[in-house]
């Protein structure tokens, strides 16, 4: 006790002695239309009279800035003003701004027009969530983990245990949205990701390269293919183009180290036209688990990297990549433990290795009217899922899935203003390969199996705002098909959409805003290339997944800094899978560690997901920010004699609410609460169980019998920042679970055995889970050194 106050007036000594350090606050911003620099704009820090002007090159730089939390205003003739909420100046590790400046449509000087902070557009003026880095690093329960911050973003469904990434939107299936990363598609953002869908126990970005993050729930953009609950569009920012620096990480579970700068930099005086970011990320779980006696050793690394090179003020070129090797094992503890011994024998062991490198080139029409992107792109994903007789040993191998996925991408999209309207068009194209090499015992199959084959798709889509900015049109299409699949062509693949918001008053604080469209999804690798015992591609007249959503909201604005909204959403699935083993829908897996699709299933599926949606949230205003959302919805998908039965997501009520306080001297305080209602889950079949043991056979035909009691689970953290001459240091503790809930989790069996491990004949099936170390509060800490 001694050394923790001792600890405490440390803490206290060091804010003493760096409350009078200063930092430096750069950044750069553009006009919205034609992407080129503005000259003149004024950029004042809110509540003191610093400010400065933008040079030609569209930068601005504040110097010797006491180091605190700052809201930007930035102002300009002809533009919509903008504040720029929750900004961190600290002595080293600051990272410029990029600031996107709209043209405003009233022309008189003395009336003055905010732009929303809330990212919403004619295309899609609801459904969207928008988080920045500096929401992220603070948040909660996260861990600097992108996704699971994310997961508490409205409308979203917290994973059986809340402790899996899962992006479960509005009553949808696991794997039915889409990740961009600047423009390019990425497979997956997890380690150890479950194949055929997205989600996985850890994330694999690192939020240091993040300069915001957009989830967009409905009216997606045309540009997007294969969603069909969702786009997460993750926004990298720029290295800094000043000075080499960069940070070190350390968090519950793993440390990273961060480095950027300029690049082949001629003038000190002047920011360098190309910069570097580069990451390396590295776990110690492996090692924490293995030290407190747990059997399960999750190992990964991930990397990630970007270098920006701005050719001339019209074209600028990105190369980007990431990458993770990740191997789950498992290794029997020295006392015998009934659940230990469970996850021992029923665990997968996966090794996993994926990458994605990419290239884009960006062009700025010289008539400032518009601009064109064309990237290329590839990403592999190799996975070797396996479970053995004895997991330890690695021996007997009773289901092996050893395949890998592979994509090249060519995109291209050009946008042009033409008077009052914003038109954009494009094309993608990719290679698919893909092969497998499948062993079950359980299902009795030995296969390989391999295909590859062409993608390719078109979008057009236009808008404009009518009557003073007071009406917004948009409309648009995309079309898709492929070379392999034979269930749809390419005209059967039409998907059309179209939005409209309206302003309800003369200062737009009450807006109508609604969307409709047709979405499509190509089935999944696993799927298209799955064969029977006769090497048959069962699966190849499979049509492509259709989601048509209708949603309409109200929104209201109270000032500048907050929002509310109230929305109802209806989707509509049709052509969905239909597993023929199981007899469900694939809407109903995907949410564990398993391999998705790699089965015979029938496109004879619908489903249906539908409900109303509130949300109250508040950017930094008088030191407080926050979001609270609350859906109720139902969540239906058909059997294959076509019986509607509720989905294992259908919890009917969610609620969630993140937020913080900025208190003096650079400390914080944050909080998150996530509640879900009675949720379906799929009993254990015992029988079955016993007889394919270790492999856990589900009951699907009890799917809608049993629940799960509510889930709620609230965090709580505290940040302290210091700031030194030569680098800064954020120190945070946090305690997961801080309310001491239990976590619900359904019944898990193993084989019967003495309290020294021997089995007891005849074999028979125990539930070993139980609710003594569930509602535990979990503390944490980690730090953050920039320099």
């Amino acid at each position: 006790m001694q050394k923790f106050y001792l600890f405490l007036i440390l803490l206290m000594n060091a804010s003493l002695l760096t409350a009078q350090n200063a930092g430096q606050l750069s950044g750069r911003i553009l006009d919205e239309q034609s992407q080129l620099p503005i000259q003149g704009v004024t950029v004042l820090l809110e509540g003191t009279v610093l400010g400065v002007a933008t040079d030609e090159g569209g930068y601005f730089t504040f110097r010797d800035v006491p180091t605190q939390t700052y809201n930007l205003i930035i102002s300009h003739l002809g533009y919509q003003s903008q504040t720029i909420y929750n900004v961190i100046v600290k002595t080293f590790g600051t990272p410029p701004l990029q600031i996107l400046l709209e043209e405003s449509a009233n022309e008189l000087e003395e009336i003055v027009v905010f732009q929303s902070p809330f990212r919403t557009s004619v295309e899609t003026p609801l459904s969207t969530q928008t988080f920045s880095a500096v929401e992220i690093e603070t948040y909660p329960g996260g861990n600097n983990d992108i996704t699971k911050v994310i997961q508490s973003m409205p409308g979203i469904y917290p994973s059986i245990g809340g402790f899996r990434n899962d992006i479960i939107i509005r009553g949808g299936a696991p794997n039915e949205s889409v990740y961009y990363l600047d423009g390019i598609e990425i497979p997956n953002i997890n380690h150890f990701s479950t194949q055929g869908s997205a989600g996985g126990p850890v994330g694999m970005l690192n939020v240091s390269f993040i300069r915001e993050v957009t989830l967009s729930s409905s009216a997606f953009g045309a540009e997007f293919d294969n969603p069909l609950s969702g786009v997460l569009s993750f926004e990298q920012r720029e290295g800094n183009p000043n000075r080499f620096g960069g940070n070190f990480r350390f968090g519950a579970s793993e440390a990273a180290l961060t480095l950027e700068g300029p690049l082949f930099r001629k003038d000190k005086e002047q920011p360098s036209k190309t910069t570097i970011l580069f990451s390396v990320r590295r776990s110690y779980l492996q090692f924490l688990f293995e030290l407190i006696g747990l059997p399960i050793r999750p190992d990964y690394w991930d990397y990630q990297w970007k270098i920006n090179h701005e050719i001339d003020p019209y074209n600028t070129i990105v190369f980007l990549g990431l990458g993770t090797i990740d191997d789950f094992s498992v290794k029997a503890p020295d006392d015998f433990d009934a659940e230990q011994q469970a996850t021992i024998e029923q665990v997968p062991i996966i090794q996993q290795k994926t990458t994605t490198v990419g290239v884009s080139w960006k062009r700025k029409y010289k008539n400032g009217k518009g601009s064109m992107i064309t990237s290329i792109s590839t990403n592999r994903l190799q996975n070797i899922f396996s479970r053995y007789q004895d997991n330890a040993e690695k021996t007997g191998v009773i289901f092996e899935n050893d395949s890998y996925e592979q994509e090249t991408k060519l995109r291209y999209q050009t946008q042009h203003y033409l008077d009052l309207w914003k038109l954009a068009a494009g094309t993608n194209i990719q290679y698919s390969d893909y092969g497998n090499d499948t062993q079950s015992i359980f299902n009795n199959l030995d296969y390989s199996t391999g295909i590859d084959f062409i993608k390719y798709g078109f979008f057009a889509k236009a808008e404009r705002k009518f009557y003073n900015d007071n009406l917004g049109l948009s409309f648009g299409f995309r079309v898709d098909a492929d070379s392999f699949s034979e269930g749809s062509g390419l005209m059967d693949n039409f998907s059309p959409r179209i939005a409209l918001t309206i302003n309800l008053t003369e200062d737009q604080s009450w807006k109508i805003n609604a969307s409709v469209g047709r979405y499509y999804k190509i089935p999944t690798y696993t799927m298209l290339g799955f064969q029977n015992r006769l090497s048959t591609f069962v699966n190849q007249k499979a049509k492509y997944t259709r989601s048509d959503h209708l949603v309409m909201g109200l929104e209201y604005a109270p000032g500048n800094a907050s929002r509310i909204t109230l929305e109802g959403f209806y989707k509509k699935y049709s052509q969905y899978p239909i597993s023929l083993t199981d007899g469900v829908s694939l809407a109903n897996k995907g949410g564990g560690f398993e391999v998705l699709g790699n089965e015979a299933i029938s496109s004879d599926g619908r489903g249906k997901s539908y409900g109303v949606e509130a949300l109250y949230q508040q950017k930094l205003s008088k030191n407080f920010y926050g979001v609270f959302a609350y859906t109720y919805f139902h969540s239906q998908f058909t059997t294959a004699i076509g019986n509607y039965l509720p989905s294992v997501w259908d919890s009917r009520h969610l609620i969630s609410f993140s937020g913080g306080y900025k208190l003096k001297k650079n400390w914080e305080i944050s909080a998150r609460w996530r509640f879900s209602g009675k949720t379906p889950y799929v009993p254990v079949n015992q029988n079955a169980t016993l007889s394919a043991y270790p492999e856990v056979v589900l009951d699907y035909n009890q799917l809608g019998n049993v629940k799960l009691d509510p889930f709620n689970l609230a965090d709580i953290r505290f940040d302290k920042k210091w700031n030194f001459k030569r680098y800064s240091f954020n120190f945070y503790f946090e305690i997961q679970n801080f309310l001491a809930q239990a976590v619900p989790r359904p019944d898990e069996y193993g084989l019967n055995r003495t309290e020294e491990g021997n089995l007891i004949l005849p074999e028979s099936l125990v539930k070993v889970n139980t609710e003594e170390n569930n509602n535990i509060p979990i503390p944490s800490f980690g730090f953050v050194i920039d320099f």
